[in-house]
């Protein structure tokens, strides 16, 4: 089911294994509490979907952090309604290994603007991830439990300060679950009775609570038992929806805007790749289910790329050996994310082998030519096209006609299949694949879409405007009409409904 590989993809928010199993877990509440049947559905959906828009701030959780996942991994048993323990977590981290000057200014950085910091980042999450859980044809009660992921019940949380039963009942609940999960995990089941303990009333609903602590070293126990995957999979609400056809394409394009949110400079990207590899495809006469797993292929190939952190995609410099086997990871974690769903799990062949290259030096597998799937050529290709004819931290975007030339030598020497690029440049008729700019969406002008497009890769409103030659003020006014006319009120959410409408690549 697309919604739940949707939906395990939190490697840099959480393991897969602990979203299952608080997910569980969760459920094992909502029984004992005696939910109705309709919110007893949404809490299912609600503690599997609870980071579905942590994408949307990973680039600047990193650019004041660095490693995004691990502070993420860090903070997953700290008590989120203590702002002091907040602070104190969030300074550590941010400032070990610095010296003494810079550690001055990053503990100054965080006590100045670490409040306003957070109220935009949890807005961001919670703003992107409505947007797509509108596209996946959520009702109500998730998507309004998902609004208040980063509220806390004494009115601490993010961004705004919602408390006691203004939280729905089951992000309640999912409040606890969660870190109930991750503290057995990572100290002890006692641990995490203590802390509910210590916690109830102040981080979490007294009563869900008290459900908690009378029946959770029991749970705790169980979980040890069950198979966390097969049992979500027990517990899905019914009637259990199978996609497929457009609905199936429609998922997998939510799976790729959640993917390419993970760094401003991958906007649009898996989305350029389908495009590219169906008319491929098309070119060299594979079949029409062919055609289509390619496509849907290209939808999902980056989603490893979630678990490598954006302190390494958004490096404006070379990267060292062990960041590069960080990066070369994420065809990995592609397939074992895919591979647990039997319908995804057709893609793999294509989707996790587009870094294998027929001389044989590629990774994860090394495969030589012969063994190296054509279709995963085909998506070679066009992920490099793309890549080259996009801005990228370290370099800006080539010209198509360069792009084109270097693919070829890549061909030339063995680093790419030959008749696959040559389907892609056609597909491509090198030249730019962007949208003319008088195509205009949302009513926006010229320059708000040139204005938008640079705000999408992540620049701020002085570079934004200093690169299209007008003033910082210039630039923050194209930016609230911007954000005014097409409906968000964050950075993420503009890259989002960028993406959405084909404005940036």
């Amino acid at each position: 089911m697309a919604t739940l590989a949707l939906a395990q993809d939190n490697a840099f928010a959480q393991p897969l294994e602990s979203q299952l199993r608080s997910c569980v877990l969760a459920m094992w509440i909502g029984d004992e509490a005696g939910f109705a049947t309709e919110v007893r559905d949404s809490l299912y959906w609600t503690s599997l979907l609870r980071y579905v828009g942590c994408t949307g701030h990973a680039h600047e959780v990193a650019a004041m952090f660095g490693d995004e996942i691990s502070l993420r991994s860090r903070t997953l048993i700290q008590d989120a309604a203590d702002l002091d323990e907040v602070i104190s977590d969030a300074i550590a981290f941010a400032t070990a290994g610095q010296g003494p000057r810079e550690r001055e200014h990053t503990i100054e950085l965080i006590t100045t603007h670490g409040l306003e910091w957070s109220v935009h980042n949890s807005q961001s999450g919670c703003e992107v991830g409505d947007m797509l859980l509108e596209r996946l044809d959520f009702g109500p009660l998730v998507r309004e439990a998902l609004r208040f992921t980063f509220e806390r019940w004494n009115g601490n949380g993010f961004p705004t300060h919602a408390r006691g039963e203004d939280i729905p009942i089951a992000m309640r609940v999912v409040h606890l679950s969660h870190d109930m999960e991750a503290i057995a995990r990572h100290a002890s089941p006692s641990d995490a009775l203590d802390a509910a303990r210590t916690r109830r009333g102040r981080t979490y609903d007294p009563e869900i609570a008290d459900l908690f602590l009378t029946h959770g070293g029991a749970w705790l126990d169980r979980l040890d038992e069950v198979e966390p995957w097969d049992t979500v999979l027990d517990l899905e609400p019914e009637p259990r929806r199978v996609l497929t056809g457009d609905a199936l394409d429609d998922a997998l394009t939510v799976a790729a805007d959640f993917i390419d949110l993970k760094s401003p400079y991958m906007a649009g990207h898996s989305r350029r790749c389908a495009l590219l590899v169906h008319d491929a495809s098309l070119h060299l006469g594979l079949p029409a289910d062919e055609v289509d797993t390619v496509r849907r292929a290209a939808l999902v190939h980056d989603f490893g790329i979630t678990a490598v952190p954006n302190s390494i995609w958004d490096r404006p410099s070379s990267l060292t050996r062990a960041e590069r086997d960080r990066v070369e990871r994420h065809t990995v974690i592609t397939e074992q994310m895919l591979r647990r769903s039997p319908a995804l799990a057709t893609l793999n062949p294509v989707a996790a082998a587009h870094h294998e290259k027929p001389d044989g030096t590629g990774y994860h597998k090394g495969l030589p030519r012969g063994r190296i799937d054509e279709r995963a050529c085909v998506l070679a290709a066009a992920d490099v096209y793309v890549a080259l004819t996009s801005d990228r931290a370290d370099r800006p975007a080539h010209p198509p006609v360069t792009a084109a030339a270097l693919i070829r030598r890549s061909a030339d020497d063995g680093g790419l299949d030959r008749h696959a690029v040559e389907a892609v440049l056609t597909a491509a008729g090198h030249a730019s694949v962007r949208r003319d700019p008088a195509d205009r969406p949302g009513g926006l002008t010229r320059r708000e879409i040139q204005v938008l497009r640079l705000a999408a890769r992540g620049l701020t409103t002085s570079e934004i405007a200093a690169q299209l030659y007008i003033s910082a003020k210039t630039a923050d006014v194209h930016i609230q009409h911007i954000y005014s006319k097409i409906g968000v009120s964050t950075r993420a959410a503009a890259a989002l409904w960028a993406m959405q409408n084909g404005l940036v690549s």
